[in-house]
C-alpha cells in the first residue's frame, strides 16, 4: 500500500482509507452482528489500509462505538478520523458545542486524542465559521486534536480558515461520477491542503456489482438523492460500461481501477471506501498498489469527457 502524507504537515496514510459511514447501521441497511464489523476492519488493517474515517452522526455515535472498538489493540497503528456536525443533525458549531462533541466523540472511540478531526458541512443556523474554526484550533492547543479539517466546504469557507489555523485537509465528495470539484481539489494541492475523497466508488456504482435492472429497484438513500432517476442511470451506466472493457484489458475489478484513477488525481491524497464487508475491503486495498500509466488516464479522460 502507497502512503502519502495528508497535505502539508499531516499524518502520513494510505492511499485508501476505511470510511465508516456504513457502520451507523441507518443509512445502508441495519449492521450485521458488532463483531462482524469490527472483523470486516481488522481484514482492511491488515490489507494495508492505515486509517479509518467516522462521525458523530453517523448512527448517533453507533460507528464512532464500533471504530472503537476495532481499535482495541491495534490502536497506535492506525490513524483516526472523525467529524462533528452543525445542528440540528449533529452537535453544532458553536464553540462549546464543538468542545462538547470532541468529547464525546473521543469517549465513544475510547481514545486520548483525535488525529484528524474535521467539520462534516457547513453550518446554515448562523454560526460564524470564524468562531467554529477557532473553537476546532483550541482542541490543537488542548492536546485533543492533532489536526484539524472540513468536510464539503468550498474554496471561500477554506479562505476563511486558513488565517486562524492552516486546513489540514478537505473531504469531499469526488469519483468518476462527481467531478464538479475537481478545480477546488487541484488547488488544495497547490494550497498544501490534503484532499481524502468520498464515494470514490460513486455511491458504489463504479463497483460494477449493478446491472441496470438491479440499480433501478435500489430503495436506499441513493434512491431519494436522484442517483436512480432515469437520466442520471444513463450517465451512470455510460461511464460503467465504457470502462467494463478497459478494467477486463487491464485485468482489474472495476473498483480497483475507479479507485486507482481517483487517487491518481491531481491534489488528492487518499480515497474512502466504506463497506462492512472484509472481502471488500481487502479488494479496495489492492488498488492501493496500483499506479495507473499516463496512457490509461488519458483513454479514461475521453470516456469521462
Amino acid at each position: 500500500m502507497r502512503m502519502r502524507r495528508l497535505g502539508a504537515n499531516g499524518p502520513e496514510l494510505s492511499v485508501i482509507g476505511l470510511g465508516a459511514w456504513e457502520a451507523g447501521g441507518d443509512a445502508w441497511g441495519a449492521n450485521p452482528a458488532d463483531q462482524e464489523v469490527v472483523r470486516a476492519f481488522h481484514a482492511g488493517f491488515d490489507a494495508g489500509i492505515t486509517w479509518v474515517d467516522t462521525a458523530e452522526v453517523y448512527g448517533k455515535g453507533v460507528s464512532e462505538r464500533l471504530v472503537g472498538a476495532a481499535l482495541v489493540g491495534r490502536r497506535e497503528d492506525l490513524i483516526v478520523a472523525t467529524k462533528v456536525g452543525p445542528s440540528p443533525e449533529g452537535t453544532g458549531f458553536r464553540p462549546e458545542q464543538v468542545r462538547a462533541a470532541c468529547d464525546a466523540s473521543l469517549a465513544r472511540l475510547g481514545i486520548d486524542a483525535i488525529d484528524v478531526y474535521q467539520l462534516h458541512w457547513p453550518d446554515e443556523t448562523g454560526v460564524p465559521v470564524e468562531d467554529t474554526w477557532g473553537a476546532m484550533a483550541g482542541l490543537v492547543t488542548a492536546g485533543k486534536v492533532r489536526a484539524i479539517g472540513v468536510s464539503n466546504f468550498d474554496q471561500d469557507l477554506l479562505e476563511r480558515c486558513l488565517p486562524i489555523h492552516h486546513v489540514a485537509s478537505l473531504q469531499q465528495e469526488f469519483s468518476m461520477l462527481a467531478l464538479d470539484d475537481r478545480a477546488l481539489i487541484r488547488w488544495c494541492g497547490e494550497a498544501g491542503i490534503g484532499v481524502v475523497t468520498y464515494s470514490p466508488l460513486g455511491v458504489g456504482f463504479l463497483s460494477g456489482r449493478y446491472t441496470r435492472a438491479e440499480a433501478e429497484r435500489i430503495d436506499d438513500w441513493r434512491s431519494r438523492e436522484g442517483w436512480t432517476a432515469s437520466d442520471q442511470l444513463d450517465e451512470v451506466f455510460r461511464v460503467v460500461d465504457g470502462l467494463r472493457p478497459i478494467a477486463e484489458r487491464e485485468e482489474l475489478s472495476m473498483g480497483e481501477l475507479a479507485l486507482a484513477w481517483n487517487i491518481a488525481q491531481p491534489g488528492v491524497t487518499a480515497a474512502i471506501t466504506g463497506s462492512r464487508s472484509g472481502e471488500h475491503l481487502r479488494a479496495n486495498a489492492a488498488a492501493g498498489d496500483r499506479a495507473l500509466e499516463q496512457e490509461l488516464l488519458d483513454e479514461i479522460e475521453a470516456l469521462l469527457a
